[in-house]
């Protein structure tokens, strides 16, 4: 292992410091164990405590706001959007003044400490989550766009600021205006502190070191934070762009704003007055947007979308079913699924589920089609195996389609492949082995009890209450029952069995530029007899007349500590295995409270009852809204003009049709 990863695993570990600490000790060079991608983690409860003298300070916030809005020469009606706003201080700040601004932030810590003062205070901001390289708003959308508090430079090249800048200029409308608030590098070059300590409060202090990298470009910082009665809680690396006012005025001028000019420095009047690093003294220049207002597409007041809904195949067998057909129950579904696609307005909705003529309809047809509702989640045929064989064919055809590609579905359907994809991104997994097909003899590497899987499936095909092993006797048995319903050329995947909590994760939308994480939810065994195992398999979700029947599923009720691990890793597996526009993640605690990953679900059950739905009714979601979600996220990820966020109002009325970019990988 490297020594950059090394630290990142030390900064994926900060909220819970007694847990797989890496302190590394003395270090020659800095600059050797910073990430490329430190700020991914850094900004997180540690961050707002020891810089809490300048960025928690009301006092501070306000004089700089006003500050600010003087030189911007703000009016409450102008839009401004707080560029990686941090926790939100000088947003909260502008709209506890009549001023109308949002803000934009990578940090799901941040963002969410900024919705909860903002919900507390009873103030109407916005705070998204999103990456300042690729802004998640509408062109010639903001009057102001402010990047402040040092928040720029954080990326490993300077190719990557000119990305964030040129960003800033599409979103502004002519004559916006950027104002930028960034440390004085000139100054921090010639006096910055190698070596400082200073006490935070009466249990913490923090040693730092910095130094300058080789080209003398950058500020490479160390911090080691140290608990009075827990020792060192923290040891990480980051690194920060030195920016001068001539070479930031140049970056400004190559993307594209006019009238740069420079102003006051700011220096800071922190309460505790030690260390201020790079908030010591900063510079603060604004450019302005000169452009033309970007054409709008001449349209009428609705879009219409020819969208086809793909389903399996109500007439041929589906092996994942009790009786290998489809029920009443399974109809009842689809029309559910139908009502709610009837209640959205601006799309014209067209349903594919003979698998005989499937192809020559998709060919047939792939001209008039916008994009594919893809919700074949069966395979095509019924088969699970060629679930990826649909979208495949609809790449082929260069037909746009919601959710996971054929790679990112082949990856998923290999329960042995995805850990050993988490254990690579150093995400917890339970312990398990593989049972190859031609093995007849195996060693058990830990301790009863264990679940027996089948590799390969997904619906909790082949997981019953006899797949949960106490003794070799029952497991042999597990294993044997797999094979004669699988097939004996199947491998097999034992994993521990841990006795925590069992909980899911959804996301809609794409990160990292839009998503939507719905609330964590666990399963209530509560109504399950103590003799059967705690699963939720294959008769929890097919068989009425079993006691499974009974798990409900609640808001999970868990440490915030679990629940952002389990956030951050399923984010992180989401972009890691190209997941799109909607995905589930299964986790389970340990007997020590720590969520390990289980699997994870693109494409995940669409029905009205299902996980996800349960998911997003806890938030509020209704059933027509989180479709509409998931449309909305397939269509911004394919370029398609869209009407508001979620709006549904029933109405259909006559407007023209959109074209939208091929979904091809090509395109």
């Amino acid at each position: 292992m490297t020594k950059k990863n090394d630290i990142i695993h030390t900064q994926n570990n900060l909220k819970n410091p007694k847990k797989n600490k890496k302190i590394c000790g003395p270090v020659e060079n800095l600059e050797d164990y910073v990430h490329p991608e430190w700020w991914r983690n850094i900004f997180n409860p540690l961050y707002l405590k020891t810089d809490s003298d300048v960025v928690d300070d009301r006092d501070i916030t306000k004089e700089e706001v006003k500050l600010f809005s003087n030189i911007l020469s703000l009016t409450p009606d102008q839009k401004i959007l707080d560029l990686c706003c941090g926790q939100g201080r000088h947003s909260l700040e502008w709209t506890r003044q009549g001023y109308s601004a949002e803000g934009l932030d990578r940090s799901h810590y941040l963002i969410h400490k900024a919705r909860t003062q903002a919900k507390k205070e009873g103030l109407n901001v916005k705070f998204r989550e999103g990456d300042a390289r690729k802004i998640p708003y509408q062109t010639d959308y903001f009057d102001i766009v402010v990047i402040l508090g040092n928040s720029f430079g954080y990326f490993e090249t300077m190719q990557d600021d000119l990305r964030v800048l040129k960003e800033v200029y599409r979103v502004l409308k002519p004559w916006g205006k950027l104002l930028i608030d960034v440390a004085d590098g000139e100054y921090l070059k010639n006096n910055f502190q190698p070596h400082s300590w200073e006490w935070i409060d009466k249990n913490f202090f923090v040693c730092r070191e910095r130094s300058l990298s080789c080209d003398n470009n950058q500020m490479i910082s160390r911090e080691l934070i140290t608990n009075i009665e827990k020792g060192v809680i923290a040891d990480q690396f980051y690194s920060e762009r030195l920016y001068t006012k001539e070479s930031l005025l140049e970056l400004l001028q190559k993307a594209r704003f006019q009238d740069i000019n420079p102003h006051s420095q700011i220096t800071v009047n922190s309460k505790r007055n030690q260390d201020l690093g790079m908030m010591e003294r900063r510079v603060i220049l604004t450019g302005t947007v000169k452009k033309e207002w970007t054409p709008l597409k001449i349209q009428s007041k609705e879009i219409v979308k020819n969208v086809v809904v793909l389903f399996g195949d109500p007439n041929k067998p589906d092996a994942l079913k009790p009786d290998s057909v489809f029920d009443d129950d399974d109809f009842y579904t689809i029309d559910q699924l139908k009502s709610a696609l009837r209640e959205l307005e601006g799309y014209k909705i067209s349903y594919f589920n003979d698998h005989d003529l499937l192809i020559n309809d998709l060919m047939k047809n792939r001209y008039k089609i916008d994009y594919i509702f893809n919700l074949c989640d069966e395979g095509y045929d019924n088969d699970p195996k060629k679930e990826l064989n649909v979208p495949a064919f609809l790449q082929m055809l260069n037909i746009p389609f919601t959710g996971s590609g054929p790679q990112c579905l082949a990856y998923c359907y290999d329960k042995s492949l995805i850990r050993g994809i988490a254990k690579e991104m150093e995400i917890p997994a339970p312990d398990a082995f593989f049972i190859k097909p031609e093995d007849s003899t195996f060693e058990l590497p830990f301790a009863f009890p264990v679940i027996v899987k089948p590799n390969f499936g997904d619906s909790s095909f082949g997981i019953t209450q006899r797949s949960v092993a106490n003794n070799l006797d029952a497991l042999i048995k597990a294993i044997n029952e797999i094979r004669e319903k699988f097939g004996y050329e199947k491998p097999v995947i034992v994993e521990e069995f841990l006795p925590g909590k069992d909980l899911s994760l959804g996301i809609i939308g794409n990160p990292p530029e839009s998503y939507k994480i719905l609330p964590v939810i666990e399963e209530d065994y509560s109504a399950l007899p103590e003799s059967l195992p705690k699963i939720c398999g294959y008769e929890a979700k097919w068989i009425p007349d079993s006691p499974y029947w009974k798990i409900r599923s609640v808001p999970a009720d868990i440490s915030e500590e679990a629940k952002n691990t389990i956030i951050e890793c399923s984010l992180k597996l989401f972009e890691r295995l190209e997941c799109r526009d909607y995905c589930r993640f299964d986790w389970r605690l340990d007997d020590k409270g720590n969520p390990k990953l289980l699997e994870v679900n693109p494409n995940p059950g669409w029905c009205w009852d299902g996980h996800l739905a349960k998911m997003a009714k806890i938030d509020k979601i209704n059933y027509t809204e989180m479709i509409r979600m998931i449309l909305r996220s397939a269509e911004k990820r394919l370029g398609v003009d869209t009407t508001d966020d979620f709006k549904t109002n029933g109405k259909k009325d006559p407007v023209k049709k959109t074209k939208i970019k091929s979904d091809h990988p090509d395109k």
